[in-house]
């Protein structure tokens, strides 16, 4: 059996079919002598003649009937299997996604993804896992359908679309005296920050651009997340930077934002997904359906 194949498997089902060497060729469009050698093929692997003279015609022997379901049975799942991905009455899908996303992509996004997704395929149930695990092997083994932030950077092998491009803004309560005067480089970094680090090393985009210029931060509060920036920006005196994006989700009216008065380069907010789950059609609706929302409500 070390050389079947599944053409094999299509050439018994027709075979049996046509009980016919000559039909059986003409129907798959091969030479009746090269139906004659798959025959023979056949017969070798099944230990059985398949088919035997009958007068003019042949038969199909006793075993080679008790058979016939079962290969047409095998052919369909073979070619199913070996067949691209057909497309699917979303309505009708039943299934979980997760979906890796910060904070503001929930805040901002999430009710109006749940409403559409209910509204057109009310079988399908989103998850929403925090982002501070950005292990992209989860993504690699299906733990996570979708990740939405900043693209990592050894994830070379990820598909990923852009939803927007984000930049950083400060923030500060209304009522600042930072906004009193012209805010410059040396001002902005001897006042008070809050600023956002999952670890002891709060050095980020925006000190990197105050070092170029001579300038450090007084960092007074360390908290672990973008909006905990926002409210206590909002709160105190303590002014933080943070993506623009999450402006529109906080506590917009009780701060104030502000350009940065140093230059610190933009980013991409993507998609991303493991190529596995490229042809998959209810993935592929599902990253559509996030790029028109994002864009809908924006």
């Amino acid at each position: 059996m070390s050389d079947l194949d599944f053409n094999l498997l299509v050439a018994l089902d027709v075979l049996l079919r046509e009980q016919s060497v000559s039909a059986a060729a003409r129907r798959l469009g091969l030479s009746t002598s090269a139906m004659s050698r798959t025959l023979s093929r056949l017969r070798a692997a099944l230990g059985d003649p398949i088919l035997v003279p009958a007068g003019r015609g042949m038969v199909a022997t006793p075993h080679a009937l008790a058979i016939a379901e079962e290969v047409q049975v095998l052919r369909d799942a073979v070619k199913a299997v070996l067949s691209p991905p057909s497309t699917v009455e979303i309505r009708e899908v039943r299934r979980h996604f997760t979906i890796r996303a910060n904070e503001a992509f929930v805040l901002l996004y999430a009710a109006d993804l749940s409403a559409a997704v209910t509204d057109a395929a009310p079988g399908i149930r989103l998850r929403f896992a925090p982002r501070s695990d950005k292990d992209l092997q989860a993504l690699r083994e299906a733990a996570v359908d979708l990740d939405i932030g900043v693209l990592p950077r050894d994830g070379g092998e990820l598909r990923c679309q852009t939803l927007f491009e984000d930049r950083f803004v400060g923030v500060a309560r209304a009522g600042h005296p930072i906004f009193d005067a012209g805010i410059t480089a040396e001002h902005y970094a001897a006042l008070g920050h809050v600023v956002f680090s999952p670890q002891a090393d709060y050095v980020g985009p925006v000190d990197r651009a105050l070092a170029e210029l001579g300038h450090e931060r007084d960092v007074r509060l360390i908290v672990p997340s973008f909006p905990a920036v926002i409210a206590v920006a909002a709160a105190s005196d303590l002014i933080g930077s943070v993506p623009k994006s999450y402006c529109k989700s906080a506590a917009i009216r009780e701060i104030r934002t502000f350009d940065l008065p140093v230059a610190v380069p933009g980013f991409n907010i993507v998609q991303a997904w493991h190529p596995r789950m490229d042809a998959d059609p209810a993935h592929r609706w599902l990253r559509a359906l996030i790029f028109e929302t994002f864009h809908s409500v924006s």
